[in-house]
């Protein structure tokens, strides 16, 4: 990585500073040396981040581009098929009416698998691109969270935001980390902003059995950190209670194997589930397209038409939103 020329000077000027000029300021140089450090280094962290996140997304569009080359050739093989077909009724001289209506019959079967497949492909691509969006539009409102510290995912249109054991909690307590607190103000900035939707908060433990007097077991301890969470979401940031629901899932819900110390790590957490209602949950999806199209010089046509069957006319569209 380049070091900027400014802090190579300021380093410099720092470490001649004693011999020519006051104490009070070299510890203002001194002070603004590490000033522009710190900006180095969190610089640095955010490139880094992108990175990340570009090359998720390019695994990703390289996926979608293999299933779409996969769905390309079964429609080009049915139209071959189709193709060959056509061409033996011309070339037959005469048929019986039997003979006929067996083949008009295999074409329309034809016909409807190909539509089937387009439709299917069509599905696919919307479904990839809606939740995508969504996830954007959710990541944009948390904030630049560390990924191994908040993942955020969509699945029939429920909301998942999960948040790391170590980044929330001591170690078999429930007291939380000042992290923890910066987190979830902006989490709460997101339920905030969706009033009529529900809130599960649900705590996650591994199988390592608790040994504090204070809890009975990991059933206790997990019960014990979703309600911390909720007083926190209530109190501290205004979320309405008749929204939230709070429940331990103990062990018995794990993500990864509990053999390994990552793996159990990986179990430790909090999930908060948002449980939109159906004309919501579209709200949030053309959100979420919004902001990852962006600029994009397909925005303007886009906007004209229903996202869902791309009717030019929203008034006549007969679309559930």
């Amino acid at each position: 990585m380049k070091i900027p020329f400014a802090a190579l000077a300021l380093g410099s000027i720092v470490l001649l500073a004693p011999s020519c000029v006051t104490k009070k300021k070299y510890a203002a140089l001194q002070a603004s040396k590490e000033t522009v450090m710190n900006r180095l280094e969190e610089c640095s962290r955010g490139s880094d981040a992108c990175r990340g996140d570009k090359a998720v997304l390019e695994a990703r569009l390289a996926e979608l581009q293999n299933k779409n080359d996969h769905l390309r050739d079964q429609v080009a093989q049915l139209n071959g098929t189709n193709a060959a077909l056509l061409n033996n009724v011309s070339q037959m001289a005469t048929l019986t009416k039997q003979e006929a209506t067996n083949l008009e019959r295999s074409l329309e079967q034809i016909r409807e698998q190909d539509l089937r497949i387009r439709t299917l492909q069509d599905a696919l691509t919307k479904k990839d691109s809606v939740t995508l969006a969504l996830v954007v539009s959710l990541k944009s409102s948390l904030g630049n969270l560390n990924d191994t510290d908040v993942v955020v995912n969509v699945e029939k249109s429920v909301v998942f935001i999960e948040l790391s054991d170590k980044m929330l909690f001591k170690s078999g307590s429930t007291e939380l980390s000042p992290r923890a607190k910066e987190v979830l103000s902006k989490v709460a900035t997101v339920l905030n902003d969706k009033p009529d939707q529900e809130v599960l908060v649900e705590g996650h433990t591994d199988n390592v059995p608790i040994s504090r007097e204070c809890y009975k077991d990991n059933w206790d301890l997990s019960a014990s950190r979703a309600i911390t969470i909720t007083r926190v979401l209530q109190k501290e940031y205004q979320v309405d209670p008749s929204r939230i629901s709070a429940t331990g899932r103990s062990e018995y819900v794990p993500k990864a194997g509990n053999d390994t110390a990552d793996g159990r790590s990986t179990n430790r957490r909090i999930r908060i589930v948002i449980l939109p209602k159906l004309d919501q949950f579209y709200g949030m999806i053309e959100d979420g397209l919004k902001k990852a199209a962006g600029s994009s010089p397909l925005t303007a046509s886009r906007s004209a038409r229903c996202w869902c069957c791309a009717h030019p006319s929203s008034a006549r569209c007969m679309c559930p939103v």
